[in-house]
């Protein structure tokens, strides 16, 4: 007997149709079809136009707001995606989820609380998911919550290599960490960009808002970069900027894989004294928003070589290098 012949079908949610795009751009195929549709009442449909049996298929997904749809609608679209994957006989399903929604609950901060990052992983592997494609989840440890391989990716070297562009003094450059639980990661953004780093303490006194309690190195005369991997109402940045300013801060630029950018964080970014706000499109950025002082940055190169990784059963980590 012949071995059976591999295929590979990519296909995209509702979220992010344009990162899907650029995705199947960089691996030379186009994206399957699929019918994506709301019922009357909000009930999402999904039907594989194309056949999918045998294949190696990856779903191209953000949890996150985007496209009319809100957070949950995004969730539910990729698990019943996957659900329809796996009834249609696919060879293999793995979730490429660009942004990991409800992560931010990784853990009990307090009593009676939920741990929503497991819930959502085990919702993604019942609904039939082999295999998990992420982008700088919000805590590292998420990655244990699955029972499944997950190439958890970062966008990095992405960030590193812009800002080595713009012919920054890497002595006068500092990067910063919003607050102490991103300072593994502005440790290893420091080490690649050959700078000094600095580290910020916040309190929460409730959600989506945060108060800047103290800094930890001198910053004074730098260029300092605040690299976090979301920006959800952008008041902890705004609120930041303003304490490095106070500090002797030359100049403060900001860099995250993920803006969310809810309610008045446009806004807030545009009056505050923030140079610059560099994300990905892991998460939609309405063009109409990406002028002023937002930048976006795509990661398709990046999913779209770990995709090719996976299909192949090459090395995803010879990526991080």
């Amino acid at each position: 007997m012949t071995e059976m012949q591999k295929t590979m079908a990519v296909f995209t949610g509702s979220v992010n149709p344009g990162l899907a795009n650029g995705i199947a751009a960089e691996l030379g195929c186009e994206l399957g079809n699929v019918k994506l549709e709301k019922f009357a009442n909000g009930e999402i449909y999904a039907r594989y136009v194309d056949s999918v049996r045998g294949a190696d298929v990856f779903i191209v997904q953000s949890v996150c707001s985007g496209n009319g749809f809100d957070v949950n609608d995004a969730l539910m679209e990729l698990l019943i995606m996957a659900d329809a994957a796996k009834r249609a006989s696919a060879r293999s399903i793995c979730a490429v989820i660009a942004h990991y929604g409800y992560a931010r609950q990784e853990r009990k901060a307090a009593p009676r609380e939920p741990i929503t990052a497991r819930l959502v992983a085990d919702l993604i592997t019942v609904a039939g998911v082999d295999r998990v494609i992420a982008i700088d989840l919000h805590q590292d440890a998420i990655q244990g919550f699955f029972d499944l391989p997950v190439n958890h990716m970062t966008a990095m070297p992405i960030f590193v290599d812009y800002y080595k562009n713009k012919g920054f003094d890497p002595e006068k450059l500092c990067v910063v960490s919003p607050d102490v639980g991103r300072a593994k990661a502005a440790k290893k953004f420091q080490t690649m960009l050959d700078s000094d780093i600095a580290i910020m303490h916040k309190d929460r006194p409730r959600h989506n808002q945060s108060e800047i309690t103290a800094l930890i190195g001198d910053v004074t005369g730098k260029i300092c970069i605040i690299n976090d991997d979301m920006i959800d109402t952008g008041g902890t940045l705004c609120a930041a900027a303003d304490t490095l300013l106070a500090r002797g801060a030359e100049a403060v630029y900001v860099c995250a894989t993920h803006g969310l950018f809810s309610g008045p964080a446009f806004d807030r970014i545009e009056n505050s004294n923030i140079t610059e706000v560099v994300v990905t499109d892991a998460v939609p950025v309405p063009l109409e928003r990406q002028t002023g002082k937002i930048k976006v940055l795509s990661v398709a190169p990046l999913v779209a070589k770990t995709i090719d990784c996976v299909y192949t059963n090459g090395s995803v980590a010879k990526l991080f290098d």
